[in-house]
């Protein structure tokens, strides 16, 4: 009898600055290129769920990824990415996408919404720690340290293309990543 396949995990990535701003004007309020590198880093070859507004701050899909964009405009129908009514139906599509492309992971992409809505159900963040307090119209939710564990931290001095300094953080949550034996505890 052969195993189910596993589904693959679900990974927010976001920059966020100090005071929880991710966006504003439905722009980022900072300049770093060196996240930008690492972002698409993290996100080639994988399939991206993000919302309307932040699929139009980008401006395309981006190449080497699937986008699949969730509106409940039905008119919206860009030519370069795939839309979903709702997250669920936009992660069934990721799934699939996934599947075509080998991908391990789904990157949930934003914004604000849809972090709110994904942060309670997806396996891991990489968080880029924005050294900054901006005004901001869209903000990320809170990282609550008894759901999640910092796995790795890296600071970074703010380089030549980029506004502020900042940390590249990743975090799993306490739930997925303990021990089976302890898994197997909580089951008795």
């Amino acid at each position: 009898m052969s195993e189910a396949p596993l589904r693959p995990r679900l990974v927010i990535v976001a920059a966020v600055a100090r005071n929880g701003a991710i966006g504003a004007r439905n722009g980022l309020p900072w300049r770093l290129r060196t996240d930008l590198q690492r972002y698409k880093a993290i996100t080639m070859g994988k399939p991206m769920v993000m919302g309307r507004k932040t699929y139009e701050s980008i401006g395309k899909a981006l190449p080497g990824r699937r986008t699949i964009v969730v509106t409940r405009d039905p008119g919206f129908a860009p030519a370069d990415a795939t839309t979903a009514p709702d997250l669920p139906a936009a992660l069934l599509a990721a799934e699939g996408a996934a599947a075509e492309m080998g991908a391990t992971e789904i990157i949930i992409a934003g914004g604000a919404d849809i972090y709110a809505q994904m942060i309670g159900m997806v396996d891991a963040l990489s968080i880029t720690e924005v050294d900054l307090a901006p005004e901001g119209d869209a903000f990320f939710p809170p990282i609550d340290p008894t759901l999640w564990r910092e796995t790795a931290r890296a600071p970074h001095p703010a380089g030549p293309n980029d506004d502020v300094a900042f940390a590249f953080v990743d975090y799993v949550r306490r739930d997925r990543d303990a021990p089976l034996v302890e898994k197997r505890a909580f089951r008795a």
